[in-house]
């Protein structure tokens, strides 16, 4: 998991990277120059950085993601929870609660999550 931290960046290429993959690599230089005003070289290189964590790859000229968005913040999230609250979901959810109250349709949908692992167990 160490590989997959990102920096501020490096998390907006690959953002850019899952909204628009595959994509051919000219295609995503076009993209971030006109959206991160980055040459040619520069995301070239990022790209080849994020393909080396395992990210994305490039294959003839065609970027495809290997780690989805979802599952990139799935395992970033899970580790917080790890490192911050020793791996407590419920110490995590009680200090994430303590500032922000839930509404009515985050407790429900909570809820049904609770309920479906229940019924999976």
């Amino acid at each position: 998991m160490d590989k997959l931290e990102l920096g501020e960046v490096q998390l907006r290429f690959a953002e850019l990277v899952w909204h628009n993959a595959p994509l051919p690599s000219g295609e995503l230089v076009k993209i971030c120059e006109r959206e991160l005003h980055w040459k040619k070289p520069t995301t070239y290189t990022v790209l080849r950085k994020l393909c080396e964590k395992g990210l994305f790859k490039n294959e003839n000229g065609l970027v495809s993601v290997v780690i989805s968005q979802e599952a990139f913040y799935a395992a970033k999230t899970e580790r917080f929870v790890e490192e911050t609250f020793d791996g407590s979901l419920p110490a995590f959810i009680t200090a994430f609660t303590s500032r922000k109250k839930l509404s009515a349709a985050e407790v429900e949908e909570i809820q049904r999550m609770i309920d479906t692992f229940r019924k999976e167990e």
